[in-house]
């Protein structure tokens, strides 16, 4: 499950929901620069009354930081595609029906009973091998859920209906599923489908022939919560959004490609833009990949767009990867719940994430069947 972080130059984090604006990129974060080039000019040159008639090329250059050149990549793209996708009727709210009951007997994470949202946690999260072990029990469940709601998507369907199965299955399994009373969100699961970045709030809504819907699963196991979510295609969906599926999933998996013991955070970040920019596509940085473990969210902050975040991975750290991108652009609105978000122009969006452990060689995805 994604969360909100509030970035500064200081790099401060503010979990919250989700907010209506979007933050401001520091460039003072910027360390590494890069030239460009500016428009070349033909300058004759002359000694004294005479000319040799020759010309000298002379070129100039700007430097410019990679944040600047990330914000001129996305202003070029924005005014470049005044809205290039083809806009399906606005996302409506439906009816939310009441949570659906725990068994007694399933433990529950310390959260729940209370509306309030958690602070982020500030501690990193490793394991030894016996919790590394309860984090694959718990992602492989996650990742078996996921699969099972997949198979629900198809036209007609409600996410109401997912919900109620992927809440069944969990309980059924002896866990707990994360998201039911987390700061006060009523389901459990998030359903996002078309326009919506995340936090999708299960309702009566039936699922339309062409649709697009991320389904974001996290369960708590035995002490350990595992999270993972996947974009499914329902019915006979556009090629334009079938590509924006298939790149988000691919830049997710780029990102998971960098990680392993000693690897800096920031090549997530630039791995993925560079893959979602050749295809013109915005990489949300509202919403960002967080620790995971015994606790639902905690450090480290994992920033899916280009960035100077400090920091390197440590061997037997869990977090997760989630990247969202849009086919135009990035600003959200959040509905009066709080949390359902969506893309301020209405622009369709999709989303993919594994929690993965890391390794003194690579990234294990935990989040696997």
């Amino acid at each position: 499950m994604v969360f909100s972080a509030s970035l500064s130059g200081t790099a401060s984090v503010k979990l919250s929901p989700s907010p209506h604006s979007e933050p401001s990129s520091s460039s003072s974060w910027s360390k590494s620069t890069l030239f460009m080039g500016a428009p070349i000019t033909f300058c004759p040159t002359r000694s004294g009354k005479q000319s040799d008639g020759r010309r000298t090329l002379v070129v100039f250059s700007k430097r410019i930081s990679g944040l600047e050149e990330a914000m001129r990549i996305r202003r070029q793209r924005e005014l470049q595609s005044k809205v290039k996708f083809r806009k399906r009727p606005p996302l409506r709210r439906g009816r939310v029906s009441p949570r659906l009951p725990v068994p007694d007997h399933i433990p529950k994470p310390p959260y729940v009973g209370s509306d309030v949202l958690p602070e982020l946690s500030k501690e990193h999260q490793f394991h030894d091998s016996e919790g590394i072990a309860r984090m694959r029990a718990a992602c492989e469940l996650a990742a078996r859920v996921l699969e099972f709601a997949g198979k629900l998507v198809r036209p007609s369907v409600t996410t109401n209906e997912i919900d109620k199965a992927v809440h069944q299955m969990i309980i059924e399994a002896g866990a707990y599923p994360s998201p039911l009373g987390y700061g006060g969100f009523p389901k459990s699961v998030c359903t996002s489908v078309n326009e919506c970045m995340c936090h999708g709030i299960p309702d009566s809504r039936q699922l339309q022939d062409g649709d697009i819907i991320n389904i974001d699963v996290t369960v708590y196991l035995n002490g350990y919560h595992g999270d993972t979510s996947k974009t499914f295609l329902c019915g006979n969906v556009s090629d334009a959004l079938e590509r924006l599926v298939k790149v988000t999933e691919e830049c997710m998996e780029k990102g998971i490609a960098v990680c392993k013991d000693g690897a800096s955070f920031k090549k997530i970040g630039k791995r993925i833009s560079e893959h979602a920019e050749k295809y013109g596509y915005g990489v949300v940085d509202r919403f960002v990949g967080h620790g995971v473990g015994t606790v639902f969210h905690s450090e480290p902050i994992i920033l899916h767009h280009r960035n100077e975040m400090p920091g390197t991975m440590v061997e037997g750290q869990t977090f997760t990867i989630e990247p969202i991108l849009t086919m135009g652009g990035i600003k959200c609105v959040t509905w009066p719940d709080n949390w359902t978000t969506l893309t301020a122009d209405g622009s369709p969006a999709a989303q993919f994430e594994h929690t993965i452990l890391i390794t003194k060689t690579g990234a294990e995805i935990l989040t696997k069947c």
